[in-house]
């Protein structure tokens, strides 16, 4: 493999810029649904039209988590519908959790800090018009508050991650028996 020398440096950039765009155009769906949708907590992240893969999209501004569009084909089986509504159940129960409890966290914090800055007699906002805050062993006490009066909906989260992650490998292990049962059973006739 050759090294790039020093002249083709500008070139680098060019290319990157060349290449940025390829494949990139929406469908007719995703273009006129980017245009007339309302800004909502849903990305409007559109994979390409000829893909036939999954995408991850850019991170939610609540949940913080990737949003994937899941491929459908064309010659998807009962078995691999149910397989991909269920992945696309857990992702929306996943991506409503973090950002109902993402959005929790900040309120409480918010007020946790106005409270202790007031406790103090500061304001929000120093002389210099900075926000005002805490030193890490006050909000490490917040954190702690806050873990542990959210131990139980944190616990129940997990426990039914846990279940719903085990019941999609199950059905993964299924559809990739169908599609070897399948397969046989081509190659065969």
């Amino acid at each position: 493999m050759a090294a790039l020398g020093p002249r083709s440096k500008p070139l680098v950039p060019a290319l990157c810029r060349a290449f940025a765009d390829c494949g990139r155009q929406l469908t007719p769906e995703c273009a006129a649904e980017r245009r007339d949708a309302a800004p909502s907590r849903a990305s409007r992240f559109c994979p390409p039209r000829q893909s036939c893969h999954d995408w991850i999209g850019p991170p939610d501004r609540q949940s913080n988590l990737r949003p994937v569009q899941f491929y459908v084909p064309e010659d998807e089986s009962p078995l691999e519908q149910r397989l991909r509504e269920l992945r696309q159940e857990t992702q929306e129960w996943n991506q409503e959790f973090w950002a109902n409890q993402n959005s929790t966290f900040m309120k409480e914090k918010e007020e946790f800090i106005h409270s202790r800055l007031k406790a103090k007699g500061l304001a929000l906002r120093t002389e210099s018009g900075q926000r005002a805050t805490l030193n890490a062993e006050e909000m490490a006490d917040f954190y702690k508050d806050f873990l542990s009066k959210n131990f139980q909906k944190h616990m129940y989260y997990n426990r039914d991650w846990y279940r719903r992650n085990f019941a999609i490998t199950v059905f993964m292990g299924r559809v990739a028996l169908h599609r070897a049962w399948k397969r046989l059973r081509s190659g065969r006739r």
